[in-house]
């Protein structure tokens, strides 16, 4: 039996029991919006905890969230089933809450406690009729984030990230005042997991994910968690190649045309990540020469900063070194292709990325998250041609530490160095035959009698 047959027969029993089973949530929100979400939401209203626990256990079995929070799922599906409940601040951190779970308290009390409008529908499962106590459709039609209620809103500082969130999502304006609410609540007690959980949804989920921060921007929210790219508004750039204006307008850009490379990406969220971060370094490189703004090596100068950004949102160790990686290389592959660099050049740039396609992906995204007036072709025909043929090299025979030994080379404290040689000439297409050989004429600089066998 599928999930929605499931819920279907879960309401039925409910109603046996006179009771009303609801979609709640999201869920009724994205099918209004005509959107797909596979996150069934219920709550169970008019029935008490025992007998919903027994007709749960009559479908499958029962799985419960916790001893005194009403929520339960069954085993094998995706549904989240829940009782109304209350909830009451009790402290500073978003974990500090009484919960009084109460199954007659009642839709409209029940749904007060949803963060938006949008979120604050409820569909009857059997007759569908959907009860809208709070203008949710209304603000649905005319594409608005507004908060439910300002005593509780406020009581969860999350939110603020998720108002964010959902405008990037679906391309909705915040409401006046809901913006306003949010400029007065504290960000600081969240843990960076809950706030790396809504900049995902932003990042991969919206197609223009700037509506984020640019939302977050007019909340003045940004310092607390995202200081280093607040650090971007008002740092001029050369106008001549970049007409959008400062380095915020420019990034915003860039994660918009990300976005459209991003599902072909190896790495999405740190494609993402990438595009937001890459020029980090301009907020201190940045300098006025002969009337015109410059900022040399930022791609490098920057690096400590990405870090200590991606320290603070991530514990992800390999996004961290993906993104770090790559912010580092990411103007190389349009300075190469302008030239028409050698292949020996790029497909030593290649093999210094931890992931080459992506590169081409987030160099493009930055070409094209600018306004300029010098017509410049595209370079990314030129890259892929040659991303193909530093792929066809690395397919090639090569010379491996076996090789070396094979050829009475002995390991020792050298040997990574004489790879290495033998690493720059697979680079440069050398044949494995002559490759060895110049790698054994290397190898011979040093102390015969301490790197061959007699």
């Amino acid at each position: 039996m599928d999930d929605m047959k499931t819920a279907n027969l879960l309401a039925k029993l409910i109603a046996e029991k006179s009771g009303t089973a609801y979609f709640v949530g999201g869920f009724v929100r994205d099918k209004i919006m005509k959107h797909e979400n596979k996150d069934i939401d219920i709550e169970v209203h008019g029935i008490s905890a025992d007998i919903l626990e027994d007709i749960l256990d009559s479908i499958g079995k029962r799985m419960e969230i916790g001893e005194s929070f009403g929520i339960y799922g069954i085993k094998g599906y995706s549904l989240d089933i829940a009782l109304p409940r209350k909830e009451h601040l009790c402290g500073k951190g978003h974990r500090d809450f009484d919960i009084d779970v109460d199954p007659f308290i009642g839709t409209e009390k029940a749904a007060l406690r949803r963060d938006f409008t949008i979120n604050a529908l409820m569909e009857n499962i059997i007759t569908g009729e959907v009860i809208d106590h709070f203008g949710g459709i209304s603000d649905i039609n005319d594409k608005i984030i507004r908060h439910v209620s300002d005593k509780t809103f406020s009581e969860d500082p999350l939110r603020v990230l998720r108002s964010a969130q959902f405008a990037a999502r679906f391309e909705f304006s915040i409401a006046d005042e809901t913006l306003l609410l949010c400029r007065n609540i504290d960000l600081s007690t969240l843990s960076k997991e809950r706030i790396e959980a809504e900049l995902v949804k932003a990042l991969l989920k919206a197609e223009k994910p700037s509506i984020f921060f640019e939302s977050l921007r007019k909340m003045e929210q940004l310092g607390t968690w995202f200081p280093e790219v607040e650090m971007l508004i008002g740092v001029p750039q050369n106008s001549k190649y970049h007409m959008e204006g400062d380095v915020w307008n420019h990034t915003m850009m860039v994660i918009d045309e990300a976005a459209k490379y991003r599902d072909r990406s190896t790495h999405p969220y740190g494609f993402m990540m990438t595009a937001l971060v890459h020029d980090f370094g301009k907020a201190i490189c940045t300098e006025k020469k002969n009337s015109v703004y410059h900022a040399y090596e930022h791609e490098t100068k920057g690096l400590p900063i990405v870090r200590q950004f991606l320290k603070r949102i991530t514990n992800e160790k390999r996004l961290i070194h993906y993104v770090m990686n790559m912010t580092e290389l990411h103007m190389k592959p349009n300075v190469l292709a302008n030239a028409e660099a050698s292949v020996k050049s790029t497909n030593k740039m290649f093999d210094s990325s931890v992931s080459p396609i992506d590169l081409i992906y987030i160099a493009q995204s930055d070409d094209k998250g600018r306004e300029t007036l010098i017509q410049s072709k595209s370079t990314e025909e030129f890259l892929l041609k040659r991303l193909d043929i530093y792929n066809k090299t690395m397919e090639k025979p090569y010379v491996t530490g076996k090789d070396l030994i094979d050829a009475g080379f002995l390991p020792n404290e050298n040997f990574k160095e004489v790879l290495s040689y033998a690493h720059k000439l697979r680079l440069a297409n050398v044949d494995k035959k002559s490759a060895l050989k110049q790698t054994v004429s290397y190898a011979a600089k040093f102390n015969k009698n301490k790197f061959f066998e007699k």
